[in-house]
């Protein structure tokens, strides 16, 4: 592996991005001094032209929001992960001059279950519809022996939930948003909601709950995640998800294995307390 390699990651808005802290982490304890990992502010419009002129000194990229799904027909393949859910969040650029894609946001939301005693699950809820719910439902569709219920705004966000569960071979639900409080019932809740949408929801914190995944980590805790850690609940947070996918992202670019994963999340940490 060369000793001087660039990665990067892309989206529109990018400033707030965590990743450039978490994989300059993992470079410094794997050695790798000459690596560089940068942040660039890229839309779908100027996605191709950035996607041009990269050279053989980059190993690859992360992708945020809107990329997700733009970056797909620019590259040479996707990985059936990626392909699932339609959506890449890395590229690899690889020795032969391939860009290959991946989605480690879901593998992800495994590795940060797995890591809180999350294997199995009976059944579970998921809080939204959008591009994170889907990645959730294809998590779920390898560790959910039964249904999921996923609490949505509207009909054509209904109907997309459901289109994923048949796509992804998961059985899902759908119910009115107005009846999220019944989501925290059940053994896994998985929030992929914005800032402040679920916040309503404390005071609807069962007794004795489950295991509460909520995938923001900045405001942190969210009123969810505080009201269900204080009932004595499992809370799994955004940085927790973040932290694990950008681990399989070092792994792919570098080559190097196991990634750094307690100095990433240190770096992660001290980061976001100093915002």
């Amino acid at each position: 592996m060369p000793d001087n390699k660039k990665a990067a990651v892309l989206g529109s808005p990018i400033a707030h991005s965590l990743s450039p802290v978490l994989h300059r982490a993992a470079y410094d304890a794997l050695g790798l001094t000459g690596w560089e990992y940068g942040r660039h502010e890229v839309d779908e419009a100027g996605l191709p032209a950035f996607m041009a002129g990269l050279d053989a000194t980059w190993a690859g990229l992360s992708l945020t929001m809107p990329l997700k799904r733009a970056v797909i027909p620019l590259l040479d393949g996707i990985s059936a992960t990626a392909s699932s859910v339609e959506a890449v969040n890395t590229v690899v650029l690889t020795a032969d001059g391939r860009r290959l894609g991946d989605n480690t946001d879901i593998p992800g939301i495994l590795a940060a279950l797995r890591e809180r005693g999350v294997e199995r699950v009976e059944r579970a809820s998921v809080l939204g519809a959008g591009a994170t719910a889907s990645s959730a439902l294809a998590a779920l569709s390898r560790i959910c022996d039964g249904e999921v219920t996923a609490y949505v705004r509207s009909a054509a966000r209904a109907d997309e939930m459901r289109g994923w569960g048949e796509r992804l071979g998961v059985t899902v639900r759908t119910a009115p948003w107005d009846d999220a409080a019944e989501a925290l019932t059940a053994p896994l809740t998985i929030a992929t909601t914005p800032a402040g949408t679920t916040d309503a929801l404390a005071a609807a914190v069962p007794g004795r709950p489950g295991t509460l995944f909520d995938v923001l980590y900045e405001p942190w805790p969210t009123a969810l995640a505080a009201a269900w850690a204080a009932r004595g609940g499992a809370v799994v947070g955004g940085l927790d998800l973040l932290v694990h996918q950008a681990v399989f992202q070092v792994e792919q670019m570098t080559g190097r294995a196991p990634a750094p994963l307690a100095a990433m999340r240190t770096a992660g940490e001290a980061a976001l307390a100093a915002r």
